[in-house]
C-alpha cells in the first residue's frame, strides 16, 4: 500500500497530464500503485487536486481480482457541441454507452440499499459517448492498478438524447451504427458487457455507500461499451445510431496540448 506521500505524488502527476494533455510514461516506481487499494487511493487523490466536482462514474460489474470504477468530473460532462477532446492521434476517440441519471442521493451508510430502491432513484437514461485518452504513452503496457489509478481512460462524457427507459434495460445488444462525412458508415454488432446495462448499478451503489462517497441526485453513471473504443473524425458532423433506441448527433476539436 503507497503512503499519503506516495498517494499525493502519484495523484500530482497524473493530474498534471490531465492539465496538459500529456502522455508519458508510467508513474515512477516509488509511487506506481500496485493494488487495488492504492490505486482507489491515487483515484480519490486526483479528483481533489482536479478540483472538479464529480458529476457521475463508469463501472461494471467487477471481474476476479479488479474493479471497474472511476469518477467522472462535472467539468469534464459535455452537452453541447463541438466537444473538446484531447486527439494525439487525430481522432477522437469514443466508446458508445447508455447512461443512466439519479434524481436523489443514496448515500453513505451501514444499511445496504435494496434493488427496488436503486432502480427507482433513476430518473432518466441517455445515448452517451464515453471520451477515451490515457495519460500513459502506452497504456497497454502498464498494470492494472495503473489504469485504475488514472480513471481507466476516461476524458469525459458527451450526453445524448433521452431514450425509453423501458426499451434501454432490456438492450443487451443492438447495432451501434457511425455515420461520418469523410467516410462509410461503419456498423458494429453492440453487445453489453454485462448483459443487461442496468446490472452494474446496484454494485456501484454498494461500493460508494461502502466506500463513503455515495451517490448524489444528478449522478450519471455509464455501465460499460456497447463496442469497444471507437475512432471517428474531428471537426466535422458524427452521428451514431444505437439500434432502435435512436440516435446522437455530435463534432469533436482537438484540445491543445499546454
Amino acid at each position: 500500500m503507497l503512503s499519503p506521500i506516495e498517494v499525493a505524488k502519484a495523484a500530482h502527476i497524473l493530474a498534471e497530464r490531465r492539465r496538459s494533455g500529456v502522455q508519458a510514461e508510467r508513474l515512477p516506481g516509488e509511487c506506481r500503485p500496485m493494488d487495488l487499494d492504492s490505486a482507489l487511493a491515487v483515484q480519490s487523490a486526483v479528483t481533489r487536486e482536479l478540483g472538479s466536482e464529480v458529476g457521475g462514474w463508469k463501472c461494471l460489474l467487477p471481474p476476479p481480482d479488479r474493479l471497474v470504477v472511476a469518477p467522472i468530473l462535472a467539468s469534464d460532462i459535455h452537452r453541447d457541441v463541438p466537444v473538446p477532446v484531447w486527439a494525439p492521434d487525430g481522432v477522437a476517440k469514443i466508446e458508445p454507452e447508455l447512461a443512466f441519471v439519479f434524481d436523489r442521493d443514496l448515500p453513505a451508510r451501514d444499511e445496504a440499499y435494496s434493488s427496488e430502491t436503486v432502480q427507482s432513484a433513476i430518473a432518466h437514461t441517455h445515448l452517451v459517448l464515453e471520451l477515451i485518452h490515457s495519460r500513459y504513452a502506452d497504456p497497454a503496457a502498464v498494470e492494472f492498478p495503473e489504469l485504475l489509478a488514472d480513471g481507466l481512460l476516461n476524458q469525459g462524457l458527451f450526453i445524448g438524447p433521452e431514450v425509453d427507459p423501458d426499451l434501454a434495460v432490456a438492450a443487451s445488444e443492438m447495432a451501434i451504427t457511425v455515420h461520418s462525412q469523410s467516410g462509410a458508415p461503419e456498423t458494429h454488432a453492440g453487445r453489453h458487457p454485462n448483459t443487461h446495462p442496468r446490472a452494474p448499478l446496484e454494485w456501484l451503489v454498494d461500493f460508494l455507500r461502502d466506500t463513503g462517497a455515495g451517490i448524489k441526485a444528478g449522478d450519471i453513471v455509464i455501465t460499460g461499451s456497447y463496442a469497444g473504443v471507437l475512432e471517428v473524425p474531428l471537426e466535422e458532423p458524427v452521428r451514431v445510431q444505437f439500434g432502435e433506441l435512436g440516435e446522437l448527433s455530435v463534432a469533436f476539436k482537438a484540445r491543445v496540448q499546454s
